[in-house]
């Protein structure tokens, strides 16, 4: 990949976060001029203050600008009650489609979009799913970032941007949030319960490997109006997740685990926690095939996680 269409000048949104902060590093690796539209100024950059919740984008914003990385928006289904459903689809679409259409005027040449594997929905069987399978996104989370994927390759189709979607599996690395964190602090405290063996398969990718994916997009034209799935080509079960968080923090695996059984009872008590569960010991399984026929191909793997990855 030699990025010849990113070394003129780039906008990245969401770039203070887990995924954008990575992006910044490599960009400035390979000697991109960047802009960052966030909520606050990121020094030692070009910044353009704007809550995508609240403010409408400046036009300036986009000045000179070649290509877009759109990386911010809502995440994780706190609750589903009116209130949040606004502001996930103010930010998840509304933002996002302003974004693009602004881009479009603006001259822009590319914009990629990083959106979930959860606007797909979720397959009834453990058979890795593709960027053809479309099954009913669950939660408000995964709607919005469907609803904005459809809205964005149509724009893609009525104009000459190059518009591409990038859908991660679950990510990890340096920074990294939501349950994979939750889950390391458990082990490290003692009081995160040692997994069954289910043989389930999860679908992860490391936060570089994700940021050269999002880059190898933009680079090649025939990616142009296509969604693309981002893993490391290797699931994993939640058992061997656990284990290798024990190797990071240096702790001695268990040879018990809490059996299979006693899950499925306390997922009786009440939905919440069936669906707490169903995500731990569940399957999300993707394939990344169609990127890897781009030429990707993952550097790292759960195998290769230390402690520089939390």
């Amino acid at each position: 990949m030699n990025n010849k269409t990113l070394l003129n000048k780039v906008l990245v949104t969401g770039a203070t976060g887990f995924i954008g902060s990575r992006l910044l590093e490599r960009l400035k690796i390979i000697d991109c001029e960047v802009r960052v539209l966030s909520r606050n100024t990121l020094i030692g950059y070009d910044s353009i203050c704007c809550d995508l919740h609240q403010d409408s984008i400046p036009k300036f914003a986009l000045n000179s600008i070649d290509s877009i990385f759109h990386i911010a928006g809502v995440a994780h289904d706190f609750q589903n009650n009116t209130e949040t459903e606004l502001i996930y689809y103010k930010v998840n679409v509304e933002a996002t489609i302003n974004l693009a259409k602004l881009a479009i005027k603006s001259g822009v040449k590319r914009f990629i979009f990083v959106s979930s594997v959860k606007a797909g929905g979720q397959s009834d069987t453990s058979d890795c799913m593709t960027e053809i399978n479309q099954f009913e996104p669950e939660g408000i989370y995964g709607r919005t970032k469907r609803e904005a994927e459809i809205k964005l390759l149509a724009l893609g189709q009525e104009s000459n941007m190059h518009v591409v979607i990038v859908r991660p599996a679950l990510v990890y690395g340096p920074g990294m949030k939501g349950n994979l964190k939750l889950m390391l602090l458990g082990i490290k405290k003692g009081w995160f319960p040692p997994l069954p063996e289910t043989g389930n398969k999860r679908s992860m990718i490391h936060v570089d490997d994700l940021v050269r994916a999002i880059l190898l997009t933009a680079d090649y034209d025939r990616a142009n109006g296509e969604i693309f799935i981002a893993t490391d080509g290797t699931p994993h079960s939640s058992r061997e997740i656990y284990n290798a968080m024990c190797n990071v923090l240096g702790k001695s695996i268990p040879k018990w685990s809490v059996p299979k059984d006693l899950f499925n009872l306390i997922s009786l008590i009440n939905s919440r926690i069936k669906y707490k569960l169903n995500k731990l010991l569940g399957d999300e399984c993707y394939s990344s095939a169609k990127l890897e026929e781009l030429g990707f191909k993952a550097q790292k793997t759960l195998k290769d996680m230390n402690e520089t990855d939390f």
